[in-house]
């Protein structure tokens, strides 16, 4: 089966990293960052609403094209798959973890920090892998010393990406896409505000906009 992440159709070059306590909320966050520009999701699981999330979210909103994160143990990747994520992250990759993507056939993203990672994962036929912890993992630099030894490898930077660095990391070009926490910010969450995630979400879409 093919196991390289061919990237869906989504449109927008801002992925929000999403931490959610309680599933009701991820169907009005999801209409949120659509109408602020944003047609992608990652919902991580690291709490226990997670999987209801998705189910939700891919349920009553098949315009947002919903990945689960923090996908790190085999047994994950059927769980996220029956709940409806159209792919799925890691923040690093086992044998053991590519060999239930292989088997599902999941569209995947391993996380990678160093060259050597980004050397097996491609060896794999991955061609898009997520740079976690970015910034840990040299950030802007890393990246561009990255893109001459292996300009065929696209990333999805992750972790101390913010609105004062997005437009840096996506005019590299070998970054497809930048993830990020800053969009759905815990107290917007708690109070339901989604005008305010409206707002960053359409704030992040004309940062990556811009030439």
């Amino acid at each position: 089966m093919r196991t390289c992440f061919t990237r869906p159709t989504f449109k927008s070059r801002v992925v929000p990293v999403i931490v959610l306590k309680d599933p009701a909320q991820a169907v009005p966050l999801a209409l949120a960052l659509l109408e602020g520009g944003i047609d992608v999701m990652e919902i991580t699981l690291r709490t226990g609403a997670a999987l209801k999330a998705i189910e939700a979210v891919a349920r009553s909103v098949p315009e947002m094209h919903t990945g689960a994160g923090t996908v790190t143990r085999p047994a994950e990747v059927r769980q996220v798959m029956d709940a409806g994520a159209a792919f799925a992250l890691s923040p690093g990759c086992t044998d053991r973890l590519f060999d239930a993507v292989r088997e599902a056939g999941l569209p995947f993203i391993p996380g990678v920090m160093t060259p050597g990672e980004v050397m097996r994962w491609r060896d794999e036929g991955f061609t898009l892998m997520k740079l976690f912890p970015a910034q840990q993992a040299g950030g802007l630099g890393m990246l561009q010393a990255l893109g001459a030894p292996l300009p065929d490898v696209r990333f999805c930077p992750t972790g101390g990406v913010s609105p004062t660095n997005l437009r840096d990391f996506l005019r590299l070009p070998n970054v497809a896409m930048a993830g990020g926490s800053w969009l759905t910010p815990t107290d917007a969450l708690a109070e339901g505000d989604w005008a305010r995630i409206t707002a960053l979400a359409r704030e992040a879409t004309d940062l990556a906009n811009r030439p």
